[in-house]
């Protein structure tokens, strides 16, 4: 080879090694948000609405603390959105995991699973999972609503106790019954009124039909649904609220109610995806009172106005929970005489 051919092919080195050298070197920053996953949810009703807004809640804090990317779409509906969504979400933003609400989309959830097998979809739902990819979970508080049944049984003075639900599907029932057998467990007496609203965010309906309960007895309000609590605000009565801490909803009437806590479904599936073993599963222990994922909301002091006894037993029925020496039972039938 000629002195001057090694020459160009010198300087061709030279230049070529400049240019890598002068490239543009990715920042600190940028480096660090490609290796955090995407978390993207698909919600059909607004985040406002309890069920949502906790896997909202959860989702949001695991991103506030540089765990994942999160980014959602609420509102989707059930007249057939939900199916066009997910899969402008898996193509567009090509996300580690999809969260959301199949309830009412099932269908489509399970359709759009199939097609994009390596996302992990996880979605709240009645039904089983499906390989690969598809685990499902449910808001298991009927624990902490048995407690609440403890509760009103023991501090109703008329003997008639309302409840407003969304509609009468197996989650939401075993929640009420769980309730009641709460109520019956220390007041046999005890009446309980039941109403669906057959919504599950209408809160104008849900006062309404909080305060026909009033109207025709009831003392003490589990507010399933929004709304219940300004009813009983206004008619200077205790209630209970539902799915998350609602104490600021109704101050010195809102004696305390089933919380769902999400937050240990959501560390299940970033601790798989980081390691790569997510699979499709049933994700109910996550969601029971053993491993944090439901509990009774603060008492903000409220447990002053609960009589001792009643606090004893149910302090003392929390502790057998969680221990595995009590077990409340599933009902999910429609309660009896419920409108």
């Amino acid at each position: 080879m000629s002195l001057k051919r090694l020459s160009v092919l010198a300087i061709i080195f030279l230049l070529a090694l400049a240019v890598v050298q002068c490239g543009p070197t990715p920042t600190p920053e940028a480096t660090e948000e490609a290796s955090v996953p995407l978390f993207y949810a698909t919600f059909a009703t607004p985040i406002e609405e309890p069920w949502d807004g906790v896997i909202h809640a959860a989702l949001q804090e695991a991103a506030d603390a540089g765990q994942i990317q999160y980014e959602w779409t609420d509102d989707i509906g059930y007249a057939g959105d939900m199916e066009r969504v997910l899969r402008e979400v898996a193509e567009t933003k090509k996300p580690a995991a999809i969260f959301g609400d199949a309830f009412g989309n099932e269908e489509a959830v399970r359709r759009v699973a199939a097609e994009y097998p390596d996302i992990a979809f996880v979605f709240g739902s009645g039904l089983g999972p499906a390989d690969p990819n598809l685990s499902v979970f449910d808001n298991w508080i009927h624990e902490p609503a048995y407690l609440c049944g403890l509760i009103a049984g023991g501090m109703t003075q008329s003997n008639v106790i309302g409840v407003v639900g969304g509609y009468p599907v197996p989650e939401v029932n075993r929640i009420i019954n769980a309730f009641i057998y709460g109520v019956h467990e220390v007041n046999p007496d005890a009446e309980v009124l039941v109403t669906f609203i057959n919504s599950w965010f209408d809160p104008p309906a849900a006062k309404e039909a909080a305060l026909a309960q009033i109207d025709a007895g009831a003392d003490i309000l589990f507010a399933e649904r929004f709304g219940v609590i300004e009813a009983a605000v206004e008619h200077d009565l205790y209630a209970f609220g539902n799915m998350s801490d609602q104490y600021e909803l109704g101050p010195g009437h809102v004696l305390t109610g089933p919380v769902w806590d999400m937050r240990p479904t959501v560390q299940y599936i970033i601790q798989q995806i980081e390691a790569g073993s997510y699979t499709a599963m049933d994700l109910k222990d996550f969601s029971m009172m053993a491993k944090g994922g439901a509990y009774l909301a603060p008492f903000h002091g409220m447990d002053e106005k609960i009589p001792a006894d009643i606090l004893q037993l149910v302090q003392q029925r929390e502790e057998e929970i969680k221990e595995g020496l009590f077990r409340v039972p599933i009902d999910e039938n429609t309660p009896a005489g419920a409108q």
